[in-house]
């Protein structure tokens, strides 16, 4: 059979310093290594549509129809390694280089691709930085315009053996994953009715206090502030997930502007002392790093609420807003007159959110202590709801029906005590959805993001709803609008959104979101359990076989009755479909 001269997009890798690494360690570091192929690797390689030309022992040589899928595919897994190299030590630690050029070569009869186009991406990969990813220039000018990057022009460089001199540009990624792992850097951008001069993002506010156990305090304050801002609907304002990714990390504002797609960045420093607070805040346009606002202020600590409203009406007032008498009413921070039970809150609060068991349980705690301490908080009843819904949802106590009862009253006495306040309304949308009576879920997320129409958990719990009263279609813009305003967007979102494009028979669009939500966390055994279902449908027995098998791996006590039981379909039907698929691959009875 003769050759074939093609045009194709290209990506090599490699371990940066694996000798060093095997010979501290052989079996250890050939164990990590089939591990990050298998669950982070090839799947990604096989979402993003390449085909693995040849392995080396550390490394590939990758086949792409596309440079935007190579490119796209190359975020991802280095983003992946930084989740994984979190809190591994730096010598021990597996990062990749990658190049990737879209050139001339030659496929021959086995497969195999020869040719400039091969030898000028492993030259790339053999310059890039740890982490980095470096494109000759025809693969940038493929990508430049289609994809958001930022990358460093390293201009024209002599490749060894290769005739003429090539324009290279690195791409640095991964950064925003240091931070915390379960967040990637694929940015989704603003919907375009939300003009970008409008666009925020708050960073969390750096603690000053000299004392590393009052970061909750800061962490807090920056978190009442975006909750004020994403009550205005003139504004789009970054959730706090994807502005924490920013926590504890030197940028500059640009570059969170770049990132975020946000026009203007608010940071700011929190000084706790005894009884004294001092804030500084200020407000910077991204676009040309010019600062619009900026104030000091030295307070008693009985008036923090004063400074986070002063603060808001500050940010109001320098962009220009037009408010109603109804926006200026929404805008009043949630108060209480005892500050140990607002600091309660915040500490709870902070714990909940991490979303494990260990911290739901401190969380719910602290939460208890803060509505003890002032029964009329409505926020702390909210969160406190939230803590009990979770351990109902997650069999995190002994009793998951008297959490879901808790959960209930806390959420219902939340939204009787402040009818404004938008995580009450959301807190009682998630105990609706659990106890089947989606009408109301549906109602209260409508009436969450009515009070606060940046709020991504609205966005997220009407989605939700939406998806288990059987209307997908409409859920799935929900979580796109909930992507947007979170751009660093936990993994569960990409199960929701495969959740509801299972429900409309989009089975192959499902199995798409499921790999990537399968790459970022490798241990959900419910996302295996609807890929399987998935292929089911596809008729791909052996993939779907491999993946029941991993949920097992993964979680032994797994029960399909117990999610039939908790998943709050309106339609039984609905959740047989994901049985059906099942018993297509053969797996049930």
């Amino acid at each position: 059979m003769s050759e074939n001269r093609k045009l194709a997009a290209i990506l090599a890798a490699d371990v940066v310093g694996y000798s060093r690494l095997a010979s501290e360690d052989e079996d250890r570091t050939l164990a990590r290594l089939r591990a990050l192929r298998s669950d982070l690797i090839d799947p990604t390689i096989a979402v993003h549509n390449g085909r693995v030309i040849k392995r080396t022992g550390d490394g590939a040589l990758v086949e792409f129809r596309s440079v935007v899928d190579a490119v796209r595919c190359a975020i991802e897994v280095q983003n992946g390694m930084v989740e994984r190299n979190a809190g591994v030590q730096q010598d021990r630690r597996i990062e990749f280089r990658i190049g990737i050029h879209l050139g001339d070569v030659v496929e021959e009869f086995d497969g195999d691709l020869m040719g400039d186009g091969v030898n000028i991406a492993s030259r790339l990969e053999g310059i890039a930085a740890p982490g980095a990813i470096c494109l000759s220039e025809d693969a940038y000018r493929q990508v430049r315009a289609r994809l958001d990057l930022s990358v460093s022009d390293l201009g024209n460089t002599q490749l060894k053996n290769i005739a003429e001199p090539i324009r290279i540009y690195s791409l640095q990624v991964g950064t925003a994953a240091e931070v915390k792992p379960g967040v990637t850097a694929a940015v989704a951008p603003a919907p375009a009715a939300l003009p970008l001069d409008l666009s925020i993002a708050v960073l969390p506010f750096v603690n000053m206090s000299g004392d590393a156990e009052q970061e909750y305090f800061a962490d807090g304050i920056s978190e009442d502030i975006i909750t004020a801002l994403s009550k205005l609907s003139q504004l789009f304002v970054i959730a706090r997930n994807s502005s924490f990714t920013f926590k504890g990390r030197n940028v500059n504002v640009q570059e969170v502007g770049d990132s975020l797609k946000v026009r203007y960045v608010l940071e700011g420093s929190v000084r706790k002392s005894g009884n004294k607070v001092r804030i500084t805040a200020q407000l910077i346009d991204a676009t040309t790093g010019g600062h619009q606002w900026a104030e000091r202020f030295d307070r008693d600590l009985t008036d923090i609420f004063a400074v986070q409203d002063d603060v808001t009406q500050q940010i109001v007032g320098a962009l220009e807003l037009k408010l109603t008498a109804g926006d200026q009413q929404r805008l009043a921070t949630e108060q209480t007159q005892n500050l140990e039970a607002y600091d309660c809150f915040l500490r709870g609060r902070e714990h909940m959110w991490r979303l494990t068991r260990e911290q739901n349980i401190q969380g719910r705690q602290l939460l208890q202590r803060a509505v003890d301490l002032d029964p009329k908080f409505a926020p702390a009843h909210a969160f406190l709801a939230v803590t009990h819904g979770l351990a109902y949802v997650n069999q995190w106590s002994r009793s998951p029906s008297k959490s879901l009862e808790q959960a209930t009253e806390a959420a219902t006495l939340a939204v009787a005590l402040d009818d404004r306040y938008p995580y009450a309304h959301w807190a009682l949308a998630v105990v609706n959805l659990y106890l089947r009576r989606l009408d109301v879920a549906i109602r209260e997320a409508e009436r969450a993001i009515a009070l606060a129409p940046n709020l991504v958990e609205g966005h997220e719990s009407l989605g939700n709803a939406l998806h288990y009263a059987g209307r997908s279609d409409e859920a799935l813009v929900c979580f796109e609008r909930a992507i947007a305003l979170n751009p660093y967007y936990p993994d569960i979102f990409l199960h929701f959104h495969a959740q509801a494009m299972f429900q409309l028979g989009r089975y192959e669009e499902a199995v798409v979101f499921l790999k990537r939500r399968l790459v970022r966390n490798p241990a959900t055994d419910i996302s295996r359990v609807l890929l399987a279902a998935s292929y089911g449908h596809l008729g791909c027995l052996a993939e779907a076989r491999g993946q029941w098998e991993e949920v097992f791996r993964i979680n032994p006590d797994y029960s399909l009755e117990h999610r039939r039981k908790v998943l709050p379909y309106k339609n039984p039907a609905d959740f047989e479909r994901i049985v059906d698929g099942l018993r297509k691959a053969g797996l049930t009875e």
